[in-house]
């Protein structure tokens, strides 16, 4: 999956997507990550990541960073183009 646009679930972190640069067991660096704070338009992380979300006002992504390291990986799985132009399109999210 390096080099993949794809959806990374954690432990206790939550939810991303972003581009695998790295991985080492259950670590993993993404670049440009957004994370996947709270999404309406989808029922669970394989729905996002095969069809994006149907709902993109209600949803709640923040500004993605450079590169994240994120620890206590158990998911990753990878995002179509339709995804990817969905959650991209959501505007950014802040408090």
């Amino acid at each position: 999956m390096f080099g993949k646009i794809c959806v990374v679930r954690t432990y206790s972190a939550g939810a991303f997507i972003g581009t695998i640069a790295e991985r080492d067991g259950k670590e993993v660096v993404l670049k440009n990550a957004r994370r996947l704070w709270y999404w309406d338009g989808a029922a669970s992380l394989s729905q996002l990541a095969n069809k994006g979300v149907s709902k993109p006002e209600n949803c709640k992504f923040p500004a993605p960073v450079a590169e994240i390291l994120l620890t206590e990986v158990i998911e990753i799985i990878p995002a179509t183009e339709a995804a990817v132009e969905s959650i991209a399109a959501v505007e950014e999210w802040s408090a």
